[in-house]
């Protein structure tokens, strides 16, 4: 009979009860020099909460920026905690950078939208 082998994955405990997700856009900042230089935008919706300390975050698993002949990936990048921003409403801000393609990469800056925004 053969072994069963277990292979663990570190993967994000996220709940099994829908929680909330955070819509997010943006650009990333500008690489390169000269006639090279550009910028990539990007956009999408984050995971369901993860539980951090008194808070919780969420992570971005973004797989294509837009392409300029060629395109970045945004993987497995956490945003910070909750930030209250009045009504019950919060915020998250991320702080990352893309994987390296053609020999550069490009930081990112931005924060999420607000939870349910029509609620």
């Amino acid at each position: 009979m053969p072994k069963k082998i277990l292979i663990r994955r570190q993967m994000a405990v996220v709940s099994k009860k829908q929680t909330h997700v955070h819509e997010f856009e943006g650009s990333t900042k500008l690489a390169e020099q000269g006639a090279d230089r550009h910028n990539h935008r990007f956009a999408g919706v984050t995971s369901q909460v993860i539980p951090a300390g008194n808070s919780h975050v969420h992570e971005i698993v973004f797989e294509h920026t837009d392409f300029l002949d060629h395109f970045h990936n945004l993987r497995k990048i956490r945003t910070g905690p909750a930030i209250p921003v009045g009504n019950g409403k919060h915020i998250h801000f991320v702080s990352a950078q893309t994987t390296v393609v053609d020999g550069h990469r490009h930081r990112l800056q931005f924060a999420t939208a607000i939870q349910s925004p029509l609620v």
